[in-house]
């Protein structure tokens, strides 16, 4: 194909510019190459909103997820029911080295609300979570969460704040609030009305994706050899 492309320019252009023109098609058609062929580790580091909660793992968003980036993409689900802020920043340094990730979808923060942990000692532990996966280096995501409205609106606006601050601070894609649509639909929401059920996890999904969307849109971290 290159060859019939090559010799049928025509007369008309002088020959010393095709040696130039087939050089910049072959770099062009290596360059081409090189994004398709491009795959991505997607490393899922949250709690129970991502470990497929009292369901079976398939039917979780994370499972959704490799479905529909299909057998390119890797997605790794490194998620534990139960996590917090701080047993997160424990486990994230063998979590990037085991895993090596080119992305991480940064999925924490519920438990602590729900513990009435300070808004401020939570962000503290999600932002050293961030440099962590950037000095890795790795392209993070935020996924955010809201607590009820029973903690009271001082300390619900505080911690719903949590997420847009720190994805402003360091430039982040962000999903402020992974159960938009879900958390306040009964027939979506398992019995403790905390975990979105089975049928809830498209609509996660969909919430998710363009997040995950604009990470694989951008230009692979710089790992050192």
């Amino acid at each position: 194909m290159l060859k019939t492309l090559l010799t049928s320019t025509g007369s008309s252009r002088p020959e010393w510019t095709r040696p130039r023109w087939a050089a910049a098609l072959i770099l062009a058609l290596g360059l081409a190459a090189t994004g398709a062929a491009r795959a991505e580790t997607i490393l899922v580091f949250g709690d129970s909103l991502s470990a497929a909660h009292n369901m079976p793992t398939d039917k979780g968003w994370v499972h959704l997820l490799q479905q529909r980036l299909g057998d390119k993409d890797k997605v790794i689900n490194a998620s534990i029911s139960g996590e917090t802020t701080s047993g997160g920043l424990e486990r994230l340094p063998k979590a990037l080295e085991q895993f090596d990730p080119d992305i991480v979808l940064l999925e924490l923060g519920g438990n602590d609300g729900l513990r009435g942990l300070p808004p401020a000692q939570i962000q503290s532990r999600l932002d050293k979570m961030i440099q962590l996966i950037q000095n890795h280096p790795a392209r993070v995501g935020l996924l955010g969460i809201m607590v009820p409205p029973n903690y009271g609106q001082n300390y619900s606006t505080a911690f719903k704040n949590i997420y847009p601050t720190l994805a402003e601070k360091y430039a982040l894609p962000l999903e402020p609030f992974m159960l938009d649509g879900v958390a306040l639909d009964d027939d979506l929401m398992q019995d403790d009305a905390i975990h979105p059920n089975a049928r809830a996890q498209p609509k996660v999904l969909d919430n998710v994706w363009s997040v995950v969307d604009e990470l694989l849109s951008l230009p692979p971290a710089s790992k050192s050899s």
